[in-house]
């Protein structure tokens, strides 16, 4: 069971360390990385932050995401707990 728990919290960290990054196209219209602080501001992200507002939506994003993760740990209990259950009724 904990190996799935650490193999999602590293799929996140990997996902959230992939959107620190960002691609844009330089003279040539070849690609190329830069970080996010060089990439263009957004309006509404600016907008949010300016009125604090965007620790809601963080609180949000994180509140779903806890939840998720305590749904699968829950069901995967679940699951062992049943699975258990099956193999010692097979057993008799």
């Amino acid at each position: 069971m904990y190996k799935k728990v650490y193999a999602l919290l590293l799929f996140i960290l990997s996902c959230w360390s992939f959107g620190t990054a960002g691609h844009a196209q330089d003279s040539t219209g070849q690609l190329r990385t830069v970080d996010s602080a060089s990439v263009q501001r957004i309006e509404m992200a600016d907008q949010l932050r300016a009125s604090g507002k965007i620790y809601v939506v963080v609180a949000v994003v994180v509140i779903i995401l806890l939840g998720l993760i305590l749904y699968v740990v829950r069901l995967d209990r679940k699951i062992a707990r049943l699975e258990k259950e099956a193999s010692s009724v097979n057993k008799k």
